[in-house]
């Protein structure tokens, strides 16, 4: 009889749920186009010698000067708006996908380190995480942003200052609940390094909550650096994400130019629910008592 493996087990229960399935084909495909935007996206939204400023603010099915059809329109600045979303969706993956992995080393590596140190450490690292988590993650965002400038480098640096606070309270936890169970015990009584037994015994066992907690907050970071763009303390101009794009139409919403913000919104609202739905549905499996 054939024994069925715990990924294969896994994906047997998540197929169970249409809407969670259909999330993942939808992120997927989201993520693929992104990486492959260079390859499909009619026009180099970042080529500056290729746009035509006669082509800008021009509405969807309108046939530019470039011979090739802009299927979403165009923007203020004449780019074709579909490659300026696949282009936009490319980097706001990107940006959520580092800041999110980052976040996770830096937190997990915190909450494991308090669960397993103890006494006066874990209690000055776990207050300072608690008074971090007292305050808004967009707060602490905009104002770091605001010190640091615009830039990949300083963008990442803001949403990893705002949400690793989130993996350290989770692997708190988790590492504190495993840490007085007996294989812990038998572990520590035995010659191996303490580092050992945290990554090899104690890691392991705590990942199930916070790849959950890693799912929403990479969709929490894409939110987010599409909120700092949009106001204006994200990235530059010359990059535009998904929240540049929607920023640069936001103007022009009343005058009836709403494709410029519309669909760019509407790009950033599928990636973010369909990360979510993902999320929802990994959770209910690794807590049976979410289960429906």
């Amino acid at each position: 009889m054939k024994t069925e493996t715990p990924i294969a087990r896994f994906w047997s229960e998540f197929r169970e749920s249409r809407i969670a399935v259909a999330a993942l084909v939808v992120v997927v495909l989201m993520i693929g186009v992104a990486v492959l935007a260079p390859l499909i996206a009619p026009q180099n939204p970042y080529d500056l010698a290729n746009l035509v400023l006669s082509d800008a603010r021009r509405p969807p099915g309108y046939v530019g000067s470039s011979g090739y059809t802009h299927w979403l329109g165009t923007d203020a600045q004449g780019r074709d708006l579909l490659s300026a979303i696949l282009y936009g969706l490319r980097i706001s993956l990107q940006m959520g996908l580092v800041a999110g992995a980052v976040a996770f080393a830096i937190g997990v590596t915190l909450g494991i380190a308090a669960a397993y140190l103890g006494g006066r450490r874990e209690a000055f690292i776990m207050r300072v995480i608690d008074l971090q988590l007292a305050f808004p993650a967009i707060l602490l965002a905009l104002v770091i942003s605001a010190l640091l400038g615009q830039g990949k480098a300083q963008l990442i640096a803001a949403l990893v200052a705002a949400q690793y606070a989130y993996f350290a309270r989770t692997a708190h936890g988790a590492a504190s609940a495993e840490r007085g169970k007996d294989y812990v015990e038998a572990a520590l009584s035995t010659p191996l390094p303490a580092r050992q037994v945290v990554w090899r015994h104690i890691l392991p066992n705590c990942l199930p909550p916070l790849i959950v907690v890693a799912t929403v907050q990479v969709a929490n970071a894409i939110a987010l650096e599409a909120t700092l763009s949009f106001l204006g303390v994200g990235l530059p101009v010359t990059e535009p994400s998904l929240g540049s794009l929607i920023a640069n139409g936001f103007q022009y919403m009343l005058s009836g130019r709403y494709w410029i913000s519309i669909y760019p919104g509407l790009a950033l609202i599928l990636l973010i629910v369909a990360i979510n739905l993902v999320g929802d549905q990994i959770r209910d499996q690794v807590n049976p008592r979410l289960k429906r």
